[in-house]
């Protein structure tokens, strides 16, 4: 903790003193950290720092040390910040996500001072969930898309998610699905045509929900990858996150039906001017496709993932079968 970073956080929140701090985690391929700062004599008890500070040499967990890794990473924050500098300000509690107290965004080194969920009422993380748990997370992406439906992504990622096709040229060329290689591009460009477009989160994973104690309500976090897109990518993804290929096969219908009406009551609380039979016809068809395009990325990244399994294989097949 620099001397100029303390006088920021402290100026950021009107506090005389930061007591003690903790990081909650490095960030991916050691690009920096995140760490909360307890605070004295100022309106708020602690604070989350995101400290971003681009490394000499990337060390990518999986290997994929690239320029273009880099260039996409670097490109992530810099949209995080636009995010939380932006759009952000019209989340309300229905699709919750963290205040900010400061941005600074440079080159090479970028800070976000944010609001400590913990304090907020959110302290609880999970590593896996019921399906009461899975709903509220549900809710919150039905929100979500809805208060941003139509909306453009301008300084966010044209298209959001990290797994983006044309953000992931080399795990493309790395695949070994030759059939869904070939089809990779017209995935995409289903995708990326449907007539109803939102915001997505890029990153819906379990792992950026915060939880209440009671565990029905969530906060999301961790925002690098939000851009414009089908809801469906990250009701998929979200999904493959904390289910196995059992529950997967045995609750989906369930699951995507809950996430249905609360997508209906949502575009009808933010009076939005659209058809929600058309969205779920048109969505519910392209939720295969989601799965098809992770599927996509998972192939040349990482093959053989956990997350590759039967009932993913099987709707990739689909998805094949209803493109040929």
């Amino acid at each position: 903790m620099t001397d100029q970073l303390t006088k920021i956080i402290l100026q950021a929140t009107q506090a005389k003193a930061i007591t003690k701090t903790t990081q909650i985690q490095q960030l991916w391929s050691g690009y920096g950290q995140i760490m909360r700062c307890q605070l004295q004599g100022g309106l708020i008890q602690s604070v989350v720092v995101k400290h971003v500070q681009l490394p000499k040499e990337s060390n990518h967990p999986r290997g994929w040390n690239t320029n273009l890794s880099h260039e996409r990473k670097l490109k992530s924050y810099h949209v995080e910040m636009n995010w939380y500098n932006g759009l952000a300000k019209q989340c309300n509690d229905a699709c919750r996500v963290p205040k900010t107290y400061h941005l600074t965004d440079q080159t090479h080194e970028m800070l976000m001072v944010m609001e400590d969920l913990n304090e907020a009422g959110f302290p609880v993380r999970k590593s896996t969930a019921s399906m009461s748990e899975i709903k509220v997370c549900l809710r919150w992406l039905a929100h979500f898309h809805a208060k941003f439906m139509g909306v453009k992504a301008g300084q966010l990622w044209e298209t959001g998610t990290y797994w983006h096709l044309a953000t992931r040229p080399d795990e493309l060329a790395a695949m070994q699905d030759q059939s869904l290689k070939a089809a990779a591009f017209q995935i995409d460009q289903t995708l990326g045509n449907a007539k109803f477009q939102t915001l997505v989160h890029g990153d819906a994973k379990l792992a950026n929900f915060c939880f209440s104690q009671k565990g029905d309500e969530v906060a999301g976090v961790d925002f690098q990858y939000i851009g414009g897109g089908c809801g469906m990518k990250d009701v998929a993804y979200f999904l493959s996150s904390c289910l196995h290929e059992d529950d997967l096969t045995h609750c989906e219908s369930d699951l995507l039906n809950y996430y249905f009406d609360h997508l209906k009551q949502a575009l009808n609380k933010y009076n939005q001017p659209v058809d929600f039979k058309e969205i779920q016809k048109e969505w519910g068809h392209l939720y295969n496709y989601a799965w098809a395009d992770f599927y996509r990325f998972l192939d040349g990244w990482s093959p053989g993932h956990w997350k590759m399994n039967d009932y993913c294989k099987t709707i990739k097949n689909m998805v094949l079968i209803d493109l040929s």
